[in-house]
């Protein structure tokens, strides 16, 4: 954008300008590169620079599509504009995640007389605006929506079920138990079903489930070939997707070919859950399967369960042994070449040929994982993580050896024990003065450490030796890396106060450290980057390689390296934040963090940073420091730390935030508490939905869900 506004001022000046003219290259390589820049500034600001540009600005392959969920300087007036401009030409409109906007700025959508597919998830709609907007937009075919507390679908009008009956797609986010629009939608063939919904409500009484069986209208799932729900903790999700499940167990829709609903804990199966799975067993061929880990633990279903050209398999948390994933799900490599995303994140015994009688650390069987990468050759997304992955000392049957054959790779997820090489577990790490063992300790000062600035100073035979370096070599393409210790759990749970002590990282962790950090600078176009419970990081060396190297790195995830009650990495991370220019999202989770002036100092060179959350037991932070480094990087509109600092602290930082910067950027999201506070889940439950779940709650992200599950 700056460079129109420098370089294209008027055509009378395009004659005049000295080296390459951006007006000289061909339409087709303008509208490339004006692609890339946002719809509203195209359209607000660009287009008005010249006659050329105002005419390739209104491109149809410019405002066909028009992506919203991350501009997060659009405000009211600015979509109001963009409606009135080009709503005729929008086919596709993405407003996804833009919780700052008025509800009222739902109304301008109603210009948009040609929309086939919208998405409104985290965006304010009452039930009266939400008919009177889908009573104009006749050609709606695809539609994402949050039904809020006070949802009542008596309110739609006869015009808006009419558009509800021709929606094909529908993407639902329940924060209350109800059927919402689904029974509205009698052309459904993508089902997705988001429950978070609380136990309890704000006034602290119990919810129930139950409150939607008044409901007269039920699901249609005739046509349904997609279903997915993804649940929250909590017992009421589980109330209500039961019900939503209760249709589908008395006629299983005959084009079903995914299927997938995603729960933590518990989730205990009944005689309709049963049902419907045998009527899927006879009835349907899948492509995509999840499924709750007590439905598929100790029964026979993955061996009655028929598969066409499956795309997505998850067995997370599930005992499933190797031995039964080789035999019913592989198949001996006949069918799963197609295969592109496996998510075995929890599944302790998937490499295993049995379960019964092995315990969770003992040693892999390597012809197991050979025999997955070899059917499963095509793979783009695998987690392995949550789990003990131990190698034995056969010669070229390490985890790293035989993953290294997966060339196709876009994300991949470990323990930390899977990467160490067999023969460091049996060395003794090595031992380093002044560092306090691996326990919370009494709080330390922190000084400027002393560490080797690049390879040349260590011991560089013994590291690209290391089988992981020569994975990580052969991975070049890779996108997403997380490395996370099997024990590790975050302290701050999702609906549970803050976790005060941690369980030790497995024994054959204890080897993994800078060198194996520095080893992840090979990958070149890694974009993610979580590393947790890394228990031998003695300097953080490795993350100044990193930051020298991967220059695409958008997100990156550091939680309790090293020593636990020292931060033994500060100053590497601080050289490492100055070579970050593309970080947008930084999730910091440490105890005894200090985020002072100097560590703000050297954030305020990410330039591009978006988000910011750092979790730390007994943290300590610096107003001023704060303050100068929001004002410094204009980009920031989330700012989470939940430390050690008193309430009063806490609150007078925040409201010094939002006072001074919410008017100028709109999307700011400030979030400043005690992490030990009793009250901190009811602050966590005011959090907007985006940012929760992508950066301040940890988990693993790698085949989380299906590739492309939505738009």
């Amino acid at each position: 954008l700056f460079l129109f506004h420098q370089e294209v001022v008027s055509e009378e000046s395009e004659e005049e300008s000295n080296g390459v003219n951006l007006m000289e290259f061909s339409d087709e390589i303008l509208l490339h590169i004006l692609s890339y820049v946002p719809c509203t500034d195209l359209v607000l600001n660009v287009r008005r620079t010249c006659r050329k540009l105002a005419t390739l600005c209104l491109d149809k392959s410019l405002t066909h599509t028009v992506l919203l969920q991350k501009d997060y300087k659009v405000n009211k007036d600015k979509v109001k504009q963009l409606m009135r401009d080009i709503g005729k030409e929008i086919y596709q409109l993405n407003m996804a995640g833009c919780y700052w906007l008025p509800s009222s700025t739902i109304d301008h959508v109603t210009r948009c007389k040609n929309l086939v597919k919208l998405n409104l998830s985290g965006c304010h709609v009452t039930s009266l605006r939400l008919s009177k907007m889908l009573s104009s937009l006749q050609h709606l075919r695809s539609l994402a929506i949050d039904v809020n507390p006070g949802f009542d679908a008596s309110q739609l009008s006869s015009e808006c079920k009419a558009t509800l009956s021709r929606v094909s797609e529908l993407k639902q986010t329940l924060y209350t138990p109800s059927y919402g629009v689904v029974p509205c939608c009698t052309s459904l063939e993508k089902l997705l079903l988001y429950f978070e919904i609380l136990d309890r409500s704000r006034e602290g009484f119990m919810l129930s489930g139950q409150l939607m069986v008044g409901e007269s209208n039920v699901p249609h799932y005739q046509n349904l070939r997609i279903f997915y729900a993804r649940l929250a903790p909590g017992y009421v999700n589980q109330e209500v997707v039961r019900l939503y499940l209760a249709v589908l167990s008395d006629r299983t829709p005959e084009n079903l070919h995914a299927f997938l609903i995603s729960a933590p804990g518990s989730f205990a199966e009944t005689g309709a859950t049963k049902n419907l799975l045998d009527s899927m067993a006879r009835n349907v061929r899948l492509d995509a399967l999840q499924l709750p880990k007590a439905w598929i633990n100790g029964s026979g279903l993955l061996q009655h369960l028929k598969f066409n050209n499956p795309f997505y398999f998850s067995f997370s948390r599930c005992t499933l042994s190797g031995g039964h994933l080789i035999q019913r799900v592989i198949n001996g490599g006949k069918d799963l070449k197609s295969l592109t995303s496996l998510n075995l994140s929890g599944c302790v015994h998937c490499l295993a040929p049995e379960s019964l009688f092995r315990k969770a650390e003992d040693d892999i069987d390597s012809s197991i994982l050979e025999s997955l990468v070899v059917s499963c050759c095509n793979l783009r997304h695998l987690n392995l993580s949550a789990a003990h992955h131990h190698s034995s000392e056969s010669i070229g049957n390490h985890l790293c050896q035989l993953l290294s054959r997966l060339k196709h790779l876009l994300s991949l997820a470990l323990p930390v024990c899977s990467i160490t090489d067999v023969g460091a577990t049996m060395e003794k790490p090595p031992s380093t003065p002044n560092l306090v063992p691996q326990t919370f300790g009494r709080k330390v000062r922190i000084g400027v450490q002393t560490y080797p600035r690049n390879l040349g100073d260590q011991t560089n035979q013994k590291i690209e030796s290391s089988v992981f370096w020569a994975l990580m070599g052969s991975l070049r393409f890779l996108e997403t890396l997380e490395i996370i210790g099997s024990s590790f759990s975050s302290a701050m749970p999702r609906n549970e106060p803050a976790i005060r002590n941690s369980l030790p990282p497995c024994v054959r962790a204890q080897s993994v450290g800078d060198s194996e950090v520095a080893a992840i600078s090979q990958l070149t176009y890694l974009q993610s980057l979580t590393l947790a419970q890394l228990p031998n990081i003695l300097t953080g060396s490795g993350l100044v390689n990193i930051g020298l190297q991967c220059q695409h790195l958008r997100t990156l995830s550091l939680a309790n390296l090293g020593m636990m009650g020292k931060v033994v990495y500060m100053s590497a991370l601080m050289d490492m934040l100055k070579h970050c220019k593309c970080l947008r999202d930084l999730r910091l989770e440490q105890p005894y963090f200090c985020a002072g002036a100097q560590f703000f100092q050297a954030l305020s060179h990410c330039s591009s940073l978006e988000r910011l959350c750092i979790v730390s037991r007994s943290g300590t932070l610096q107003s001023d420091a704060v303050m100068s480094f929001m004002a410094s990087c204009l980009e920031v509109i989330m700012c989470h730390m939940f430390m050690g600092e008193s309430l009063t602290v806490c609150k007078n930082l925040q409201q010094s935030i939002v006072r001074s910067f919410q008017a100028e950027r709109p999307a700011l999201n400030v979030v400043i508490f005690p992490l030990l506070h009793e009250d901190l889940t009811e602050v966590i439950r005011d959090v907007p939905m985006r940012h929760l779940d992508e950066i301040t709650l940890f988990k693993s992200r790698v085949a989380e869900e299906p590739p492309n599950l939505w738009w």
